[in-house]
């Protein structure tokens, strides 16, 4: 019987044939609605499959970097794209194998000062990402809860984008308006490739009256698309709020709460959609 190459030597050959690696960009306009929760812990789930991910923590809060161990004191992201440093050399290891990280920090929030009057602003971040995309299967990026210019550079960036939408009114809110206004205008200018590879519920809780109208409500909107909506639906889960503290993802701090067993699961939902 012949050996299987490992993972490695797989990803290895693929680069040499011209691979790729596929760009999702994680957004919503509204903040506190999972987004960052369910960048990291898709992406440390798709690494323990073998995949090799790179997470670009682009909000200049920086929990993306907060919740893999990752100071915000290093040059990363804000280097990057005021030409300040190559992306080649501000990606750093975390602890859990195959998952890299450019970091953020404050600085960042300047850069939506700085970027204003820079021709091809918005391609920025896109043209930073194309020089180390070969490298990876995976980069995910985590945009701020806006629709500035850093979340403007995400979208164009990317081939797809996942949409966390909270189970509560407001968030439902800021969700149609991002999805059928911006991600149309993107395709239609922009960045023609981008796709959205669906809504994915955040914070569910069945006790409550409220999570399963917002579901309902949803999957009313989209009844002739119902394609457009993961499968996987996150709960409330306080294992999945105490492992940024931690610096860890969830599969690193409790990979058996019921938090982790749905990352575990939507992280494969993606990988076989994306």
């Amino acid at each position: 019987m012949t050996a299987k190459p490992s993972q490695s030597t797989r990803h290895r050959q693929s680069c040499i044939i011209g691979f790729m690696g596929k760009t999702i960009v994680f957004a919503n306009q509204k903040g506190g609605v999972g987004k960052t929760t369910t960048a990291v812990n898709i992406g440390s789930y798709m690494a323990s499959e073998g995949k090799k991910i790179l997470l670009v923590d682009f909000d200049p809060q920086g929990n993306l970097s907060s919740s893999v161990g990752c100071s915000h004191k290093q040059d990363g992201i804000y280097e990057v794209i005021t030409s300040k440093r190559d992306i080649k050399d501000v990606i750093m290891e975390t602890v859990q194998e195959n998952l890299s990280i450019v970091t953020s920090n404050l600085n960042l929030s300047g850069a939506t000062i700085e970027l204003v009057d820079m021709e091809g602003r918005e391609f920025i971040l896109r043209k930073a990402l194309d020089s180390v995309k070969d490298q990876f299967d995976y980069i995910l990026i985590d945009c701020p809860p806006s629709l500035g210019v850093l979340t403007l550079n995400g979208f164009v960036a990317a081939d797809y984008v996942i949409v966390p939408l909270q189970c509560e009114f407001f968030a439902l809110e800021g969700f149609i308006s991002m999805l059928f206004q911006t991600v149309k205008r993107i395709q239609q200018t922009v960045n023609k490739r981008l796709k959205i590879a669906g809504i994915v519920f955040t914070m569910y809780d069945s006790r409550t009256r409220l999570s399963n109208e917002v579901i309902h409500k949803v999957k009313a909107t989209f009844s002739t698309h119902p394609e457009i909506l993961f499968q996987t639906i996150i709960p409330r889960n306080i294992k999945l709020t105490e492992a940024p503290s931690h610096g860890v993802p969830i599969n690193l701090y409790d990979n058996q709460c019921v938090g982790a067993r749905s990352y575990h699961k939507l992280a494969l939902e993606v990988i076989e959609r994306v």
